[in-house]
């Protein structure tokens, strides 16, 4: 170890068992760590020469050590804390020049680290060979140098320039979004949206016809029933999946792709290219599958495997002659609708219309980015002009049957979204005239049927349907769906039980689920709580007693309330103090008229009578009800979570002797049902809601949730009257309550 010499005077202080440290770490050095075990303790005194100098000192290793220079001079030998110090230091002032005259360009280095960073992960992935620069086969020092621009790449060691490729990776599969440009490869009528339906009184879950689910996220739909308008005279909607047929093209075909159906949102899943998933394993306390369940699963898979494999025996073909003469231009145009500049594809399919008039692919484009832009924008008007233009599409000559096919299937769709449901039912029934062989159109022929209420023109085109394909499972679900409107109760059961068992797509649908098991119950067969638990097990209900089907996410649910937990103790406080004039009111209705009490009207009687008097529905009053009870009304019209709950209603039940209701669920969970006791007969007259049995007393308030699976008996002998209330689930926000569509 080397010594500098000093330029300042003499220390003094240094002390003799510094100097005996500092020339053992020397004699440590030199030998290379030679341990005392190896040479023995050896002796080591302090000696002077005459002339003061320290004498040599003899070491442990048998060599004597000079002294070093700047000794002949007096200066001492500097410790090993100095050195520390003085590095230190140095240190320091090497960081501050560093920083203040800008040495080194932070910038560029934490670039180059993140880019490290970032094919690091790579690394970590195994793929070493995309990084090893100097052809050694591993990923070292000298690799991550040349990565980060710090030093030269060598020359490819052995091997020739195509055996050193780096392999490139395989693009990631990206899923399609709401609004994210669509995939190249997308036939025609692969997208699908949901067509808001109508609503019923109490519950459109016991209606006759089988409603799409309701969607708030789209823009407005128009009144279906607009008097004096000939909607089949009106033109056409959309196919956002009509892509241009390449040789190259995989084959595919429109298939089920661009069929309405009634399915929820679970069901539409299930009618992708994939196989349905398997079911979840029941909960603790659910019934276990049995073997009729897993019998009904793999025949799910089987028809799920026989849809792709028809979806690859059809390419659809879209361009005739004229549009194969355009297709660069039609190509061009169609990638700027697929990225997602809506405005310059409409331009250049306008373009196209204006000079080639006669072609049914461009006209087809422009349809398509006016229906992207209608979505969009949330424009009504734009969605109608795509509803004109797919119109003339499919009127143009030379036009393909697929081309033909695509335009009036997306048209009628979109149609069925404005409302406009007998144009649907017209552009449906010319696709059938033109494709009678067509099974699928003729089922969705059927589903318009349906949504215009017309249950026998259903009926009549499902009969044709299982005439032809009597294992159809999207016919005989909604043929044993119309048999169940009409009360055939036992009939419907076999058609609704085999159409869910055949696992098609348009069959996996909660209402099914929850026809099929109130059919069940009514006949006296316990496999009704099979189905529920195997609705609840696919999503469509909240559990086995829950069976509603328009709900609200993360609402609080238990069957009874007390009013603490509603919050509306106003409201119950001012019903139980004033029952006795709303008793009152409601009497003197009766005896005057009892014609205002209407009969319920959703087959939910086993037998008896049961009327009701309604003062508001859907959050508005009804008509001129309020004129016969002024008194209850102006007291309800001081609480606006019940008179104005969207979802509920306000009216006066009476119920005769002998009467007994099914058990049967309400059709939403954002809304609580409050019961006030008028005239109540003792004994026989109780209400069960899940497993639990109460009755009413005169004067009190129930309050249960009627989206949880209930029963009703009148036993007694004479009638019973009560003022029935709902209000809004007390989770649910101001927003909310705004929003929500009306039940």
């Amino acid at each position: 170890m080397q010594r500098c010499a000093s330029s300042q005077p003499p220390v003094e202080e240094i002390h003799a068992e510094e100097e005996e440290v500092e020339e053992e770490q020397e004699a440590f050095q030199e030998t290379g760590g030679v341990n005392e075990e190896q040479v023995g303790p050896v002796e080591e005194p302090s000696v002077q020469e005459p002339d003061g100098r320290p004498a040599p000192v003899e070491h442990k290793n048998g060599k004597r050590a000079e002294a070093g220079p700047g000794a002949a001079d007096g200066g001492p030998r500097f410790s090993m804390f100095t050195w520390l110090v003085v590095v230190a230091l140095l240190g320091v002032w090497s960081s501050v020049a560093v920083f203040y005259f800008d040495i080194v360009d932070y910038d560029r280095v934490l670039a180059r680290a993140q880019e490290f960073r970032m094919n690091f992960s790579e690394v970590l992935q195994g793929k070493l060979a995309a990084y090893d620069t100097d052809g050694d086969g591993d990923f070292d020092v000298e690799d991550a140098k040349v990565l980060l621009g710090l030093g030269a790449a060598p020359a490819l060691k052995g091997g020739s320039p195509e055996e050193r490729t780096e392999e490139p990776s395989k693009p990631e599969v990206e899923t399609p979004t709401k609004g994210a440009p669509e995939p190249e490869e997308d036939g025609p009528g692969a997208e699908e949206t949901s067509v808001p339906g109508s609503q019923d009184l109490e519950s459109e879950i016991q209606a006759a016809v089988p409603l799409p689910p309701l969607d708030d996220s789209h823009f407005i739909p128009d009144d279906p029933a607009e008097p004096g308008e000939h909607y089949e005279e009106e033109p056409v909607s959309i196919d956002t999946t009509g892509v241009l047929v390449e040789e190259n093209q995989q084959e595919e075909t429109e298939g089920e792709s661009g069929r309405y159906r009634t399915s929820s949102k679970l069901s539409q899943e299930a009618e992708a290219e994939e196989p349905p998933k398997a079911e979840p394993e029941p909960q603790t306390g659910s019934t276990r599958p049995t073997e009729s369940r897993r019998e009904a699963d793999g025949a799910a898979e089987k028809a799920a495997e026989e849809q792709k494999e028809k979806a690859k025996k059809k390419k659809p073909k879209l361009l005739n002659k004229m549009d194969k003469s355009i297709k660069s231009e039609i190509d061009a145009a169609e990638r700027l609708r697929k990225k997602g500049n809506l405005d310059l594809a409409l331009k250049a399919f306008d373009s196209l219309v204006q000079q080639h008039p006669l072609s049914p692919r461009a006209r087809y484009g422009k349809a398509q980015v006016q229906d992207d832009l209608a979505e969009k924008l949330r424009s009504n008007d734009l969605l109608q002009s795509a509803i004109n233009t797919y119109g003339e599409a499919a009127e143009l000559p030379d036009v393909t049957s697929d081309l033909l096919r695509a335009a009036l299937k997306r048209r009628a769709e979109r149609q069925q979204f404005l409302g406009r449901m007998r144009g649907s039912l017209a552009t449906l029934q010319k696709l059938v005239d033109v494709f009678p062989a067509d099974v699928d159109l003729r089922n969705d022929l059927g589903v318009a049927h349906l949504l215009l209420g017309d249950n026998k023109g259903a009926k009549k085109v499902y009969e044709e349907v299982l005439a032809v394909a009597p294992s159809n499972g999207f016919a005989k679900v909604h043929y044993g769906f119309i048999l169940k409107a009409e009360n055939r109760i036992a009939e419907s059961i076999p058609f609704l039980r085999e159409g869910l068992e055949s696992g098609e797509p348009g069959t996996d649908d909660g209402r099914f689920y929850f026809h099929l098991g109130d059919a069940l119950q009514r006949v006296g067969d316990d496999s009704a709580y099979h189905w529920y638990e195997r609705g609840h097990q696919r999503g469509h209900f909240a559990s086995v007693w829950q069976r509603s089907l328009y709900n609200v996410e993360g609402l609080k649910a238990q069957p009874w309330w007390t009013p603490q937990e509603t919050g509306y103790t106003d409201l119950v406080r001012m019903l139980e103090r004033n029952w006795k004039t709303i008793r009152d009111e409601a009497l003197a209705v009766m005896d005057r008229s009892r014609g205002r009490f209407l009969p319920e009207e959703e087959n939910l009687r086993e037998k008896g009578e049961w009327g009701q008097y309604t003062l508001w529905q859907q959050g508005k009053r009804a008509g001129n009800a309020c004129q016969g009870v002024p008194k209850t009304c102006a007291l309800m019209e001081r609480f606006p979570e019940a008179t104005g709950c969207k979802r509920g209603q306000i009216k006066f039940s009476v119920m005769q002797p002998g009467t007994h209701v099914w058990p049967h669920t309400g059709p939403t969970n954002c809304r609580l049902r409050m019961h006030l006791g008028l005239v109540i007969p003792a004994p026989g007259c109780r209400i069960r809601c899940t497993n639990q049995t109460r009755e009413w007393e005169e004067g009190r308030v129930l309050i249960f949730d009627d989206s949880f699976e209930h029963e009703v008996w009148q036993e007694a002998d004479s009638y019973r009257l009560i003022l029935i209330v709902d209000v809004w689930h007390p989770q649910l926000s101001q927003y909310q309550r705004q929003t929500l569509s009306p039940i």
